[in-house]
């Protein structure tokens, strides 16, 4: 089959690999019929994630159709149409039984590396490196889905792909963003970052009652799409955030604020993060934590951070004295899928959300490592790449 496989840095090439096959009772094949690249794969094309072996197949979000069945499945058939969770979960762990499925204690067969860099293992993730698990992703024309009486979602013929496919990652990431904060029907909502699970926590945050949402970025046309959301907007390039943030809400501060940037904020957006961008390239840091710095001092008083942002190893300088001075509230997950994906669909079923507003590009698979570069550099208007087998 032909799949999306990472070579090394800003190296992704469409090859040609091996089909997979039935390895566990509980497993299927599906045909995959939509997937998508998403801003965490940028990471991984970037370098910045480690435990990738040259060869590894891509991919997390993902849906297609079943065409082959484990013995022990009782849940799914051949010929269903599904969703599949980016995290796998076996259902049963004393994490999965608490809903907290993205912390699944038997999925990752790497689970001593990430205990080693992590202190735990949190689940297994689809193509997301060998300290995850290193299953192949679903950026490919065929996936195998572990513990797949679980995982998987099926979805009503009445919807398109482009409709349920973010069930697998960005919509149900950026509703938990905006439930972290708890919201109040007067609050202010300020989300960094106007890419795809942005854009989900901004529609998520006016769904669960937000009264303002403050959107920063600094690309013209996801600043665009916000507002067209009803978000107010910082061109962090054109105002300083902290002092807009300040007048729009009294000088009290936002009620919560979204981190959805994570480790690889824009490095021209001040001193402080370009000396970020310096020490990770000289090896003296892991990640560049200047959204979460900012996205802390722009907070109110016993106000939330939610944090859903990737960031992989240790935070420099990350102002820990305003936080437990001011009463700060950190909440932060790789997002537990399995555990919102009901309410979800029901919400795109009853016409609440059509989450493709955010598709900009569509393609093949061989279309793909272009497709990254485009969406990496920001080309064309690029939101978000919807890729079809």
């Amino acid at each position: 089959m032909k799949a999306l496989c990472w070579h090394g840095k800003g190296d992704i090439r469409c090859d040609t690999v091996p089909d997979p096959v039935i390895q566990d009772g509980r497993d299927a094949i599906i045909r995959v019929t939509a997937c998508a690249i998403c801003g965490s794969d940028l990471h991984i094309f970037n370098g910045v994630i480690p435990g990738m072996e040259s060869g590894d197949v891509l991919g997390h979000e993902t849906m297609g159709e079943v065409v082959e069945v484990g013995k022990d499945n009782k849940n799914l058939k051949v010929g269903d149409r599904v969703v599949i969770p980016f995290t796998i979960s076996c259902g049963e762990c004393f994490f999965c039984q608490r809903g907290y499925y993205s912390g699944c204690e038997r999925s990752n067969p790497d689970h001593r590396k990430a205990a080693k860099l992590w202190g735990h293992s949190p689940a297994g993730l689809f193509g997301y490196s060998h300290i995850l698990g290193g299953y192949p992703g679903g950026q490919a024309e065929y996936l195998r889905v572990p513990y797949a009486d679980v995982g998987p979602i099926k979805v009503p013929s009445h919807l398109t792909d482009e409709q349920v496919l973010f069930l697998s990652d960005i919509f149900p990431t950026g509703y938990m963003a905006a439930e972290f904060c708890d919201i109040k029907p007067e609050d202010t909502i300020a989300i960094w970052g106007c890419g795809p699970v942005g854009q989900m926590a901004i529609r998520s945050a006016f769904m669960q009652g937000a009264a303002r949402v403050i959107a920063i970025d600094t690309v013209p046309e996801r600043l665009d799409l916000a507002r067209s959301l009803g978000a107010v907007t910082i061109d962090f390039h054109a105002d300083d955030v902290y002092d807009r943030i300040q007048a729009l809400t009294g000088g009290r501060g936002a009620d919560a604020c979204i981190d959805a940037v994570g480790t690889e904020p824009d490095s021209t957006s001040s001193i402080s993060a370009m000396i970020d961008r310096v020490k990770v390239a000289t090896f003296m840091g892991t990640d560049r934590p200047h959204v979460l710095r900012q996205a802390i001092h722009c907070c109110r008083n016993f106000g939330t951070v939610s944090i859903v942002g990737v960031y992989g190893g240790f935070l420099d300088k990350v102002p820990f004295g305003s936080a437990i001075n001011r009463g700060i509230t950190m909440r932060m997950a790789q997002t537990p899928v399995q555990h919102y994906l009901p309410k979800l669909l029901r919400l795109i079923e009853e016409g609440a959300i059509d989450p493709s507003f955010v598709i900009t590009h569509t393609g093949s698979l061989e279309d793909g490592p272009e497709l990254y570069k485009t969406f990496r550099d920001r080309k064309e208007g690029c939101i978000k790449v919807v890729l079809k087998p």
